[in-house]
């Protein structure tokens, strides 16, 4: 691959032991099945061990964070990297626990600077939810620049990264958000309405491109029908094995 020439990236990171290769593997494959034509696919890591080798694996860009803070995102502000290992074009960003379910052709055409879901439970709010976004590689330096040099006065202020990038980008009107029904929530649009959770399973919701997984249920949990709070029931949701696969 040439560093210069103008491409499609996928951007994904795994860092610590939460997550297995496993994980970079299947979105890859599945990326693969939804994606046409060619596109470059990153994963930023600390461990590349078993990562299948069609993924371009790159150490995580140092933040110098605090030692001993809690995780929440931060990391993913590195893909904001003036310079992210030469690579040059259109990335979009992928936690490595979605189940993509449907095209992304239109994910790296859908006009705006900056593309990010809307956060599902506080619509009224700017608030980003960063499983998914899009961006020109190189374009924001800024964000990372900011955050390096004001990282106290961020953290107090912002709980996660995803909702000091909204707001970085928002103050700049380069926010922009994903057509609502293309990355619904396993959680909140996927489960049917109690006490039907009882008998009925969880299904994809219409529509439905990137099922994004967060707060309470990965893929595994809901393909065993698994919840982590009490009182909040799930049948298997056995859609997860025919997408979530190598």
């Amino acid at each position: 691959m040439s560093a210069s020439a103008p491409q499609r990236h996928i951007v994904c990171m795994k860092w610590g032991t939460k997550y297995g290769p496993e994980y970079v593997n299947r979105l890859y494959a599945m990326v693969r099945r939804h994606l046409h034509g060619d596109f470059n696919f990153v994963c930023l890591t600390d461990n590349a061990n078993g990562i299948r080798p069609e993924v371009q694996c790159l150490p995580i860009p140092p933040l110098d964070l605090p030692a001993g803070i809690p995780e929440r995102g931060w990391n993913k502000l590195a893909s904001f990297s003036a310079d992210l290992y030469g690579l040059r074009g259109t990335a979009l960003f992928l936690d490595v626990d979605v189940v993509i379910t449907g095209s992304l052709d239109d994910f790296f055409t859908q006009p705006g600077e900056f593309l990010i879901i809307h956060d599902y439970k506080r619509p009224w709010r700017i608030t980003g939810n960063s499983s998914v976004y899009r961006f020109e590689l190189g374009a924001h330096p800024d964000v990372l620049e900011y955050f390096r040099g004001h990282f106290e006065q961020i953290r107090r202020k912002f709980r996660n990264e995803q909702a000091y990038l909204s707001d970085f980008l928002h103050r700049q009107g380069k926010l922009a958000y994903w057509p609502k029904d293309w990355c619904p929530s396993f959680k909140y649009h996927g489960i049917p309405r109690w006490p039907t959770n009882y008998w009925k399973p969880p299904f994809v919701p219409a529509g439905a491109r990137i099922v994004i997984f967060h707060g309470e249920c990965n893929p595994p949990d809901a393909l065993a029908g698994r919840r982590n709070r009490r009182f909040r029931f799930i049948q298997p949701a056995t859609w997860v094995a025919e997408h979530w696969r190598e």
